[in-house]
């Protein structure tokens, strides 16, 4: 009774190292006296060994596949009750949502989980990258990079990136254009010693940050206090393809830059700003989707119209779209 009691409790669907060791020797001899296995009771108790019909004081092995083949089946019918319980919850519990839902709780999904400040933000994203060993994926959208706050997020960030490049991880980051001189931006790239790429476009989306494919962090609020911790596998698998397909069309600028060449005195800004012309957005609408202020929008409006010849807003629209500039591949 000592030696029994002192055995560890555990499930039958995990069996003790005490026990496979036993139970490994009942196979390999056939058999073991009861006295031998009086210390380890989990193997009776699981069917794991049983009364040998031919000698009283012995035990012998049940084989292998049907001893797995009875635990594997308890834990489905395990599996398929809590199942059951979780529909019966839900259809009890879903009249009582819809009484509920003007309120401010709402039941969390695991798989999209809402960070709010700064700090847990913060603090969720390095948690994700410490367990980062294969690559992450980056859009840094024209925002905050020229505050304090841009200043002191770098700081954090460098330290958490250098050591994500130091286990082996690469990091694939982008920017748009109007970052690619900014002293901060440039300053990161002379400072990392690793696996690191950036490349950047006209427009980019909001801020993306993509862990092993494995977890997401997305903005849930325009001023950067709310962000979705995303773990769903199809989701992040989606945001990782979009990225990708971003990352294709854009324009190295780390390690080593491509300068996009200008076409009949359009340069490639110009070009991005004819587009969104077309599309008849405003100044500021403008400004905002290509990340520069409206000032310089407008600058580069009034070349683009000098360039085509164009005397009114109307006309410019027309001769955008005479000119070719916004053809594919152009």
């Amino acid at each position: 009774m000592t030696t029994a009691a002192a055995h560890p409790e555990h499930g039958p669907e995990d069996p003790c190292p005490e026990g496979i060791e036993l139970y490994a020797r009942a196979l390999r001899e056939g058999g073991i006296d009861r006295q031998d296995a009086s210390s380890v009771p989990c193997l009776v108790d699981t069917g794991l060994l049983r009364p040998d019909a031919r000698d009283i004081g012995r035990l012998e092995p049940v084989p292998p596949a049907l001893a797995l083949y009875r635990m594997l089946r308890a834990t489905t019918d395990r599996v398929a009750h809590e199942r059951r319980r979780e529909e019966r919850l839900a259809e009890a519990f879903a009249p009582l949502m819809r009484i509920g839902g003007g309120g401010t709780a709402v039941a969390e999904n695991p798989a999209i989980k809402v960070v709010s400040g700064t700090g847990p933000i913060n603090e969720a994203i390095t948690e994700a990258m410490t367990g980062v060993v294969h690559e992450l994926l980056c859009v840094q959208p024209n925002v905050h990079y020229s505050d304090s706050r841009g200043a002191a997020a770098q700081v954090v960030a460098m330290d958490r990136d250098q050591a994500l490049l130091d286990r082996g991880a690469r990091i694939r980051t982008l920017y748009q254009h109007t970052q690619r001189h900014m002293p901060l931006v440039l300053a990161r790239y002379e400072q990392l010693r690793g696996d690191a790429e950036a490349r950047s476009l006209d427009e980019v989306t909001d801020r993306l940050i993509v862990a092993d494919r494995g977890v997401a962090f997305i903005p849930a609020g325009e001023d950067g206090t709310v962000a979705l911790e995303v773990r769903h596998p199809a989701l992040v698998e989606f945001l990782a393809a979009t990225f990708y397909r971003l990352w294709w069309q854009a324009t190295p600028m780390y390690p080593q830059t491509v300068h996009r060449p200008s076409l009949n005195g359009v340069t490639p800004r110009q070009r991005a700003i004819a587009g969104l012309l077309v599309e008849g957005h405003t100044d500021a609408v403008i400004a905002d989707r290509l990340g520069m202020n409206i000032r310089t929008a407008r600058v580069h409006i009034a070349k683009l119209a000098a360039t085509l010849g164009s005397e009114s807003r109307a006309q410019l629209g027309y001769l955008i779209g005479r000119s070719g500039i916004l053809d594919r591949g152009a």
